[in-house]
């Protein structure tokens, strides 16, 4: 575990908000110098606490107001079964997130598509061609009231 203090908290904090502050910005919202801000701001970076910088797309905008958790079981739980299956998602633009998780079923996925029909033909000729898939549930997001992914 990476060791961060108050300051290093409060960078984060102001950069998960809004990654395009500038430096000086930074600064002044911390509390810090801009070179001593900079400093910090590097030495996240390069301990990999900040991974990366990413655009927040609203994906509404661009016609994918279809969002589901769709729960995904496998009938082979073989490492190459996994790897087919992750392949086959990684290649469906549908997919915006993929998560391996414990529990009675092996992923869970975030599909965003423009709407039912979209969603129909995603579940029909995506997830059931795959020859592993033995199981699937859809959880239709109703509303975000929280959602600080970026």
């Amino acid at each position: 575990m990476t060791d961060i203090d108050r300051i290093d908290q409060q960078i984060l904090r102001e950069l998960h908000r809004d990654a395009r502050l500038s430096n000086v910005r930074l600064a002044e919202r911390v509390g810090l110098s801009p070179s001593a801000c900079l400093r910090r701001v590097q030495e996240l970076e390069r301990r990999g606490v900040i991974k990366g910088y990413r655009a927040v797309v609203d994906r509404t905008r661009l016609g994918a107001g279809f969002r589901a958790y769709v729960s995904v079981g496998l009938s082979s739980h073989t490492k190459a079964s996994q790897e087919d299956f992750e392949k086959a998602v990684a290649l469906s633009p549908e997919v915006v997130e993929c998560h391996n998780v414990t529990g009675s079923i092996e992923y869970l996925l975030r599909i965003e598509v423009a709407d039912i029909e979209a969603y129909k033909a995603f579940h029909t000729d995506v997830l059931g061609t795959l020859p592993t898939v033995s199981a699937i549930t859809t959880f239709v997001v109703l509303g975000s009231p929280k959602d600080e992914r970026a």
